[in-house]
């Protein structure tokens, strides 16, 4: 995968459209949510059939208020339900999803 090589490289392809063709559908998915398109995000991640996929879900249900939702899909990426902010969450989200 091409793509930024750290979490401050990828915030500077915010500034960008859309994301790279060649980024994986996780760091997708991610960006979208990090530009303000929840449903393009969720859209992909529940096409992402992977523990990162079911993370990024479980976040994003958390992110809408539906925190029933999101145990469901924490508990399917072997993730605990967080007790720290979203801002934080997205960070970790896309750090992973860059050393995937």
């Amino acid at each position: 995968m091409k793509g930024p090589k750290d979490y401050a490289i990828f915030l500077q392809t915010l500034e960008e459209k859309f994301p790279s063709a060649d980024w994986s559908l996780a760091l997708k998915a991610l960006w979208y949510d990090a530009k303000g398109d929840w449903n393009a995000s969720h859209n992909i991640a529940q096409d992402l059939h992977t523990q990162m996929g079911s993370w990024i879900h479980a976040y994003l249900h958390r992110k809408e208020g539906d925190d029933w939702n999101a145990a469901y899909w924490y508990r399917q990426a072997g993730q605990p339900f967080p007790k720290y902010g979203l801002e934080k969450e997205l960070r970790w989200l896309i750090e992973a999803a860059l050393e995937e």
